[in-house]
């Protein structure tokens, strides 16, 4: 078992200030596999004072662009060589499939420190514009102390959408992990040690609900970066709002995947499913909703029930496998609520449902829904698990209303034979990222979503743009 008793404050492994601690419980065997102290509002406000001296006296924020770039750079390397060891912590952790960890959990967040430490190379800090009576200098300042708040499912993708950015602004940052996953970023703390970033510049408090709100309202954080549910980024943005705080909330999603009549089924569904069920289906971009026209619907429903029944349902750490447990154990109850849901609704359960897969462990069947309509709960709510609803449109205006009869708009994706009228579609839904015959997530494009799904964008330029403050200074003679 990994048993941490410390917190990263300051640069340093500290005491916390309770005795509290989280269990990290294995969603495969139920037995616990870690053990890390529950941060308290005291631990907050000592990561927080870290991290305003870090930024009011500190020379992080005084290095310029390319000096950050560099040590970022470094981080990056350090990643590099421990990244089979994070995804394999990943999958014990949460239990996303090895495979899974393999392709995404580890490689992404590495690609996005990668992305900025080249970007942060030739970035400019000030630019100088023609004025009325001379010249004006825009200048970029980060924006100061950083509460990111990260949830469970792609702990280090999720992390790193901020920390990166963050990091190469010249912010100093306080991230609190979720309680079911904090294993993963004591080892990035370790990382972070070993590339020489300054004492204070990143804090991390694994913690709950009460001391991440403490966080939220602290009055020494200048901006908060969520990720997580939409009821939660609600009430962060009220917090935030009150104080006129800084705030990025990337939040749910309920993403459409419309089947063009012209698709290659066979072909198409191996991409769709990876974007439908990856991460066992906890994935906010999943696409989850399975949009068919009525002349194909009875052959989409069958080519989606036999995509969802190959993949193998077993141990993460299996790399044969492709769908493995939820969670926690009130995931598990959450999910299989919204099967009973979608059932009594009057959908029909072409496979899966309410028997359990295994005997042990958090684990649902993958199931899949048809004869659903998009008014259903389970077409409208965010399940967060494998659970797909294939929903009849009438011709391709009736497909576009579908998909953006939502209150999300995250993700997306269309499958055609004609990529160019695909991009036709892409183009009339409203969603943050969309996918033509794939589902894709880069470091160097914004991510972020439309109504529901968030405010702000994450990655890609606009994303370092979040953590950075214009100021503009006029001058005569």
């Amino acid at each position: 078992m990994r048993q941490h008793d410390t917190l990263f404050i300051g640069g340093e492994w500290v005491a916390p200030a309770g005795t509290g601690v989280i269990d990290v419980i294995s969603p495969h065997t139920e037995e616990v596999v870690g053990r890390v102290p529950d941060g308290t509002p005291a631990d907050m406000d000592r990561a927080v004072a870290a991290a305003r001296a870090a930024f009011d006296h500190g020379p992080w924020p005084r290095m310029t662009f390319a000096e950050r770039a560099a040590v970022i750079d470094r981080l990056a390397g350090i990643y590099a060589a421990r990244q089979g060891e994070m995804a394999a912590l990943i999958t014990e952790e949460m239990g996303s499939p090895i495979t899974f960890s393999n392709l995404a959990q580890a490689p992404q967040p590495l690609g996005m420190l990668q992305f900025y430490a080249e970007y942060g190379k030739t970035f400019a800090q000030e630019e100088q514009r023609p004025g009325l009576f001379g010249p004006t200098t825009v200048r970029r300042e980060p924006v100061g102390v950083v509460a990111a708040i990260v949830p469970w499912n792609v702990p280090q993708f999720v992390a790193m959408t901020k920390v990166a950015p963050a990091l190469l602004a010249g912010c100093t940052i306080v991230l609190k992990p979720a309680p079911e996953t904090p294993l993963d970023s004591y080892l990035f703390a370790e990382m972070v040690k070993e590339a020489g970033i300054p004492d204070g510049v990143l804090n991390i408090v694994p913690a709950g609900r009460e001391a991440g709100e403490h966080l939220v309202s602290h009055p020494g954080v200048d901006k908060v970066a969520f990720t997580g549910s939409t009821a939660a980024g609600r009430r962060i943005a009220a917090i935030c709002g009150e104080q006129l705080k800084r705030v990025s909330l990337e939040l749910g999603g309920k993403s459409a995947a419309i089947i063009l009549d012209d698709a290659d089924l066979p072909a198409s569904m191996g991409m769709l499913a990876i974007a439908s069920l990856m991460n066992n289906g906890q994935a906010c971009v999943a696409q989850t909703r399975i949009l068919a026209s009525r002349n194909r619907y009875d052959e989409v429903v069958e080519a989606v029930a036999g995509m969802v029944t190959s993949q193998p349902v077993g141990d993460p750490a299996d790399p044969a496998t492709g769908i493995g447990p939820l969670v926690a154990k009130r995931q598990q109850e959450r999910v299989e609520g919204y099967i009973k849901t979608g059932m009594d609704e009057g959908a029909k359960v072409v496979v899966g449902g309410l028997s359990r897969p295994m005997d042990r462990g958090w684990y649902v069947a993958p199931t899949v829904f048809a004869g659903a309509t998009n008014d259903m709960r389970i077409a409208r709510e965010e399940i967060f698990g494998p659970v797909l609803t294939v929903i009849p449109y009438d011709d391709e205006a009736d497909a576009i209303r579908l998909a953006n009869d939502s209150e999300y708009g995250l993700s997306g994706t269309v499958w055609t034979a004609d990529a160019d009228h695909g991009m036709d579609i892409a183009r009339q839904v409203r969603t943050g990222t969309y996918g033509v015959n794939c589902l894709m997530l880069e470091a160097n494009v914004p991510f972020g979503g439309y109504k529901a799904s968030g405010l702000g964008r994450e990655l890609g330029p606009e994303g370092l743009n979040a953590y950075l403050e214009y100021k503009t200074i006029a001058r005569l003679g």
